[in-house]
C-alpha cells in the first residue's frame, strides 16, 4: 500500500466513523425548548463537534493500522473476497503464491 492509498483509506475511515458519531448525544433547539424564529426544532444546539472529532481521529486510527496491518501483510486480497469468481485467473508469479 502506497501513502496516497494509506492516506485515502483513513479518510475514508474517518468520515464513516464521523457520520456514525455525528447524531450520538446531539441536544437540539427543541430539546432545549428554546427554538430560533426560521429554524427547525430539530436543529441542534448543543453538539459537541470538537469532542467528537477528537473521538472520531482516535477510533479511526485504530481501525485504521487493523485494515492496514491486514492489507499489508496479505493475510487478505483482492483474490479472497472475489466471491463470484469474477477475476482472471492467477498466472505467473501470482499463481505461485
Amino acid at each position: 500500500m502506497g501513502p496516497t492509498s494509506a492516506l485515502v483509506l483513513f479518510a475514508v475511515i474517518w468520515f464513516m466513523v464521523l457520520l456514525i458519531l455525528a447524531p450520538v448525544r446531539v441536544r437540539t433547539q427543541g430539546d432545549e425548548g428554546e427554538v430560533v424564529p426560521g429554524t427547525h426544532a430539530g436543529a441542534p444546539e448543543v453538539h459537541h463537534l470538537k469532542k467528537k472529532m477528537w473521538i472520531t481521529t482516535g477510533v479511526s486510527v485504530v481501525l485504521w493500522l487493523v485494515i492496514a496491518g491486514i492489507i499489508v501483510s496479505g493475510r487478505i486480497s483482492v483474490r479472497d473476497i472475489d466471491w463470484f469468481q469474477r477475476m482472471a485467473p492467477p498466472t505467473g508469479i501470482e499463481a505461485q503464491g
